[in-house]
Order: C-alpha cells, then structure tokens, then sequence
C-alpha cells in the first residue's frame, strides 16, 4: 500500500531502525505484556518527535505524526496508543515553553530533561473512561505549605511501567476560592506513587495501561501549571491543544493498525478485486479525514473550529475502520482466522478507538449544536 509506506518512510525518516526492531519480534510477543516495544521506542529516540529542536527534539508537526503513528500503528497498536499519552502531553507542555512566561523555571527544566535522559511523559487525565467528562480530574489536590498533596486513581494509564513523569490534572483553589483546574507534573520515583495491575485484554496488552494510585503525593507548586491573573487562558490554551493533539494521534494509530490488516489482504488475494477494493476504500478515507484535519490545523484553523473538526473525523474514521477490519477478517476467511490468530489480533486492535472520550453521543448533540450555529460544549 502505497501511502502506508509512505507512513513507514516518516517512522524510518525520524526514527531510524525501528520499524525492522518492531518487524522482527513476532506479533504476538510484540503485542504482549513485558513487550520490548516501549524500550525500543526509546532506543530509537522516539521520545523527541515532537519536542522542538532547541531542546534536542525531532521538532515534527502535526501532519508529520500522524503519519508516524499510522507507520507505528500498523505493526504495534499497543505502541501507538501508548506513545500517544507521551506525545500529546509533550504537544501541550512545550506549546506553553515556546512563549516567556507560561512555565516556571522548574517545568522548563524538566522539559530540557525529556530528550537526553529519554524520559516518557505518562497522562493523568480522563482519556480511559467513555462516560466521564473529559475535564474532570479524578484525582484531589490538597494545598500543603509549598505545594499540594494528591490522592487519587489513574487506570487505565499507558505508559505506568515505562513513565518517568506522570502529568496529572488536578482542581487547585482559585484567586476567588472556587477550583480551578491545574496540572500536576509528578516524576514517577515520588514517594506515593505506586502502578498496580489492571490492564485484563490481550489487547494492546503491551501498552502498559495499568493503575496508577497517587497516595500523598506531594509535588511542589513549582511543578504545578495553572492560570495566574497575567496568564488567565494558560490551561484553556494547554486543553484546546491536547485535546486536538490527542484525537488526531490516537486515532491515527488505530487506523495504521486498520490499514496494516488491509495490506495483509492485499497481500492474500482473497475476495474479489471489488470486495477488496472496498476495504481500501474505506481505510483509506478513514486515514485521509485525519491527515487533511492535521493539514487544515497546520494551515490555521484554531479555536471551537478546529475541535469541531477533529471530532468529525475522529468518529468518521472510526465507523470507517470499524467496518473495514470487519470485512477485511471476513473475507481472508474462516481457515485463515483459524490458524492465523495474528489477523484476528489486529482487527480487534482497532476497536478500543471507540472507549476513548469523548463519547459519540454526547459529541454528536455538541457538534449538531455546533454546525447549526451555537457554541462547541463538549461534556
């Protein structure tokens, strides 16, 4: 397929040498729990794809990872949706570093630790559970001379055996006593913090998406990142450009796993050139609405119209790739599915696209409001 090789050329482009690392573990093991594939990240500088260069990072853009994810996807789903976390966090923390000001000395200098100590920056947020609002953080801060004290739960949360960092969102007291939201950017060693066993799939088991628990945690308010009366937009800016962030990468690696089963078909000749025409068809659109989104957002488009945009292709692509691994199983056949169970794997990769927040639901009454002329709430 040509344009997933052109995915592979944008892996190989930045990261020399991983995708033959991935390649030549088999499937099985590559997807599995104690996977080596986070290690290879590293060891492929996979950490700096986005990080700019003035901190020793690939600099890489929007478009440019998604293509990355897609490559990625299509051999380790499990490594895709994990570097995902690590990725869209990174987006959002140096976005604020770009300009004087929005972080404190101490952030910035865990920023300048990423790319030479290889460290995996983990999300707290609320990405794991369908039904709860995306902005609601499930974790308490409690103000401690000098800092916050945390309690709480994270689980899922990829990454939780390979994090160096943990960055959780958290309600702080505001200027006027209401909560506010802030972000917390705990290192993984501090004492409190602890990763239990959760994950029960065979399915991106090698993503480490265990629990994490936070028990009096105490982080200093130099590594906490709010508003302030200067900055008053500082974590409505950090929000808008995660949450895009996140759905574009997310979703850009379910659809490489999608077209990595759609190639395998190709490859098979099972079905007729129509039938296999149509899966093309459908993962292909799939990955187009993603990649021209990112295209669009790199061009200009901000604000309540890039999110609207996001997440019309975010679910677009999902009912696509949904319908097109569905067809793709079904036509390399009952035998194939028998003594192949790798191609079984794959397909069902895709599907956890749809347990990722926002819901479709409460997205779908948003974006109605949305096109007919009212303002974007996502819930």
């Amino acid at each position: 397929m040509r344009s997933l090789d052109a995915a592979r050329d944008a892996v190989e482009r930045y990261h020399p040498g991983l995708l033959k690392a991935l390649a030549d573990i088999p499937y099985a093991r590559r997807e599995a729990p104690g996977s080596p594939v986070l290690d290879l990240f590293r060891a492929h500088g996979g950490v700096g794809l986005l990080v700019p260069e003035e901190y020793d990072g690939h600099g890489a853009g929007l478009v440019e990872a998604v293509q990355v994810q897609r490559g990625l996807g299509s051999l380790s789903p499990s490594l895709a949706a994990a570097v995902t976390m690590h990725h869209f966090t990174v987006a959002m923390l140096y976005a604020l570093a770009a300009e004087s000001g929005r972080l404190t000395p101490a952030q910035l200098e865990l920023l300048s630790s990423v790319v030479p100590e290889q460290r995996l920056l983990a999300s707290g947020w609320a990405e794991g559970r369908t039904q709860q609002n995306i902005l609601t953080p499930s974790v308490t801060a409690e103000p401690v001379p000098g800092g916050f004290r945390l309690n709480g739960v994270k689980k899922p949360c990829s990454l939780s055996g390979s994090m160096s960092v943990l960055t959780a969102s958290i309600a702080v007291p505001g200027r006027d006593g209401r909560p506010e939201l802030a972000l917390a950017l705990v290192p993984a060693t501090t004492p409190g913090l602890s990763v239990h066993p959760f994950w029960g799939s065979d399915v991106l088991a090698a993503a480490q998406s265990d629990e994490v628990r936070l028990e009096n945690v105490e982080v200093p308010e130099e590594l906490v990142v709010r508003t302030t009366a200067e900055d008053p937009h500082r974590l409505d800016d950090l929000q808008t450009a995660g949450f895009i962030w996140f759905e574009l990468l997310v979703s850009a690696g379910y659809a490489g796993a999608a077209a990595g089963l759609t190639e395998q078909l190709l490859a098979s000749g099972r079905g007729s050139p129509q039938e296999r025409a149509q899966v093309v068809v459908q993962t292909e659109a799939a990955f187009e609405l993603l990649a021209g989104t990112a295209r669009a957002i790199r061009d200009g488009l901000e604000g309540e119209g890039a999110v609207a945009a996001v997440l019309m292709a975010r679910f677009a692509a999902q009912t696509n790739l949904a319908r097109a691994t569905d067809q793709a199983l079904e036509l390399l056949g009952g035998i194939d599915f028998i003594r192949n169970p790798d191609h079984a794997r794959l397909a069902a990769s895709v599907r956890p696209l749809a347990f990722h927040p926002p819901s479709r639901a409460g997205s779908a009454a948003a974006l109605v409001q949305y096109v007919d002329g009212g303002p974007l709430e996502l819930s």
